[in-house]
């Protein structure tokens, strides 16, 4: 009798991942084991998925070094979900002659999440819901956004989307990145500034741009210095885009009036991480991508692919 194909998806938090669609013809071929966990630990990951041939994994909540590839060797194929991964070691893969084939992507859920943020920092939401369930009422004063300014780190797909948004708040909406110009900022309905101003100027301050080796750390103690005592700050693209320890020093001390966060730069976020228990911090579980319809695409396309690779 052929021994099945093992399959294993990781780090399905919801437990969701089989609930997408029918898998009864894979199952047919193939053995899955779906983990709801999370192994940090090299060791401890190496010893659950030597097994597997095949490997989805979601996002880059499981990073597939050199140093895990190169141990599992029954590994063919990793399926990641989006069309980017930089917690993949691309070069390692090819090496040892795995296959990484990614999903479609719908990026919808980000800016929207962000919007939530925003929204939810500006009027207190948080705290003022919980001062109802604890029998309280009005303590805060919420910020209107109309005449407010919002400035956007990255005018990319997510942050264009962004600039739609504060437009229809009617709010006065400035960006920079290191490649954008005036008539690209200007399409989006956007002003152009120096990364300086923007800082020094907005009122909210959100952060949408790619992590790679040149924009790691891009916004740092300097930039955060820079910024209102009233102002927001909103990071939900990927946590080492911001110097962790400058953003916490800013917060401790109150230098802004507070930080909208989905990202880290270690995820999960420890149990005793001050981003938990900063009372000036909304954080979120990096649930940007978290929606139903992305996560249909995702399962859709993560069970395309073992279909075509194991019909060969």
């Amino acid at each position: 009798m052929k021994t099945k194909v093992q399959i294993a998806i990781l780090d399905d938090y919801q437990n969701v991942a089989l609930t997408y669609g029918a898998w009864s013809e894979i199952e047919e071929l193939a053995e899955i084991t779906v983990f709801n966990d999370h192994l940090s630990g090299t060791g401890e990951l190496v010893e659950r998925l030597k097994p597997f041939q095949i490997i989805a994994v979601m996002r880059e909540r499981t990073p597939m070094t050199r140093e895990i590839l190169s141990q599992l060797t029954n590994l063919k194929l990793i399926i990641s979900t989006g069309q980017r991964n930089a917690s993949i070691d691309m070069k390692a893969a090819e090496e040892f002659g795995i296959t990484v084939s990614p999903t479609r992507y719908i990026s919808n859920g980000a800016p929207e999440l962000t919007w939530a943020l925003l929204m939810a920092l500006s009027k207190h939401l948080v705290r003022e819901s919980e001062n109802v369930r604890t029998g309280g009422w009005q303590t805060e004063i919420g910020v209107d956004l109309k005449g407010k300014t919002i400035g956007i780190v990255g005018l990319g797909n997510i942050g264009s989307a962004i600039a739609r948004y504060a437009k229809a708040f009617e709010m006065d909406v400035i960006a920079w990145s290191e490649n954008l110009t005036e008539e690209k900022a200007s399409a989006q309905g956007a002003r152009l500034v120096s990364k300086e101003e923007l800082f020094f100027t907005a009122d909210f301050v959100t952060v949408h741009l790619i992590l790679s080796s040149r924009s790691k750390d891009i916004i740092g103690g300097k930039e955060l210095d820079l910024m209102k005592p009233s102002a927001f700050f909103i990071n939900t693209s990927r946590g080492p885009l911001v110097n962790e320890k400058a953003l916490i020093e800013v917060l401790k001390k109150k230098k802004i009036a507070g930080a909208g966060l989905d990202v880290y730069d270690l995820e999960p976020l420890p149990s005793q991480h001050p981003f938990r228990t900063l009372p000036n911090v909304l954080a979120t579980p990096h649930i940007g991508y978290v929606t139903e319809n992305t996560y249909e695409v995702f399962y859709e396309d993560i069970k395309r692919n073992i279909e075509t690779w194991l019909g060969g």
